[in-house]
């Protein structure tokens, strides 16, 4: 019998294996989206906010086997095929071959880049609150290449098409 986890459960696994700040707020700020969307679409909030949350469950230990050893650690602790399809899918065309079909894929392979750029925009805004972050200022901020250069646009680009 695979094990459903919970959210506690699912941020115990991610703090294992993940002990920077950054990629432990890119976890929840993915996780935010994937849960508004969730509801939005009527799904289930719990189930897409904790794929959100352990998307890049390998990257800071393995960043050279990222998605592959996800796969092996959400195996072994028997998650649901699923999970870890859904999980696997954010790296389509990066380092898997899984594309995002299901719609809470599409959105997770969507969102993981473009929290990036809305996260450094609110960074270097003075108040660093996204509330008063306006898309007109994420748009400027998108056509400079050097901001947020981490970034990959064309995923952004690609995602809108999926």
């Amino acid at each position: 019998m695979k094990n459903v986890p919970n959210r506690d459960e699912a941020l115990r696994l991610f703090k294992e294996y993940n002990k920077t700040d950054s990629l432990y707020r890119h976890g929840l700020a993915v996780e935010s989206v994937m849960r508004h969307f969730a509801v939005r679409f009527e799904e289930d909030e719990e189930k897409w906010g904790i794929i959100g949350l352990v998307h890049d469950l390998d990257y800071e230990m393995y960043p050279d086997e990222h998605c592959d050893k996800t796969e092996a650690i959400l195996k072994e602790a028997n998650w649901p095929a699923e999970y870890i399809r859904a999980v696997m899918s954010h790296g389509w065309e990066i380092c898997t071959t899984v594309e995002p079909v299901e719609t809470m894929e599409k959105v997770l392979y969507a969102c993981d880049e473009l929290t990036g750029l809305v996260t450094t925009a609110v960074l270097v805004r003075p108040d660093k609150s996204i509330h008063n972050l306006s898309v007109k200022s994420v748009k400027k901020r998108w056509k400079d290449k050097r901001f947020a250069a981490k970034v990959d646009r064309g995923i952004i680009t690609k995602s809108r098409n999926a």
